[in-house]
């Protein structure tokens, strides 16, 4: 008996540590690109999006990243649920695979690139709109998974009032920004609303997929109360179920 709730605490913490790194990496993705930008080492300028550092020697932090994501995404085994919009594993398989097409297909260049060899040639005018296609997906899986999915499945303690700061109200609101930002990114493409408004938006809406990862990996901890205004918790002892 022990050992069989040992495997299921493992189980459990093994999935909250997954959720971490997916958090912290897509929050960490353009701090990291923006941030090396400023260091005269790296040759590189602030580039209009995220997805321009494909060109510059920022380009193995941009596709590593995007990769790694992907591949934790594809190995993140949720629940079979009978809607396609709540099933976490089929919805996380398609972003994995969505998130290494982004890394792996080039966006069309902004200007005429100097010679790089890539995966595929960025000379088809065809793949910029399929990277287009593939993050726009993406991100809007990412809404989903943070609307749909991660709302499913918290423990209740009647005894415990609802926050404002509820798990499942920070999950609504990220995925609703992730909606709002896709939206208006290729209205910032078409008007240059401001400078680097592609690449603020971008950033703004990993910024609120990875707080939602980690909000569900539980990087702030679950004891106190925290555990009583994010999960209506009363200690950390207790185990989440898997969504």
């Amino acid at each position: 008996m022990r050992s069989t709730e040992n495997q299921n605490n493992n189980y459990v913490f093994t999935y909250r540590r997954l959720r971490r790194a997916i958090g912290y990496l897509g929050i960490g993705l353009p701090v990291l690109l923006v941030g090396f930008s400023f260091i005269p080492y790296f040759n590189t300028n602030v580039q209009p999006s995220i997805s321009d550092y494909y060109y510059t020697n920022l380009r193995d932090i941009f596709t590593g990243t995007l990769a790694a994501v992907g591949l934790f995404m594809i190995s993140y085994k949720g629940h079979h649920n009978t809607s396609i919009w709540k099933n976490d594993q089929v919805l996380t398989n398609i972003a994995g695979i969505m998130a290494i097409g982004v890394a792996l297909i080039p966006v069309t260049p902004q200007l005429e690139a100097q010679k790089i060899y890539t995966l595929i040639p960025y000379t088809y005018p065809w793949l910029g709109w399929l990277h287009y296609a593939s993050a726009a997906l993406l991100f809007g899986i990412f809404a989903l998974l943070a609307m749909n999915v991660f709302t499913i499945g918290q423990n209740e303690a009647e005894d415990i009032p609802v926050s404002t700061f509820n798990e499942n109200h920070i999950y609504r609101f990220c995925g609703s920004a992730i909606l709002v930002l896709i939206i208006l990114i290729p209205i910032s493409e078409t008007f240059r609303l401001f400078n680097y408004s592609t690449l603020i938006l971008e950033a703004l809406a990993l910024f609120f997929f990875g707080t939602a990862w980690l909000i569900k990996g539980r990087a702030l901890g679950d004891a106190g109360r925290i555990g009583e205004k994010l999960y209506r918790e009363h200690n950390a002892e207790e185990t989440e179920n898997i969504h």
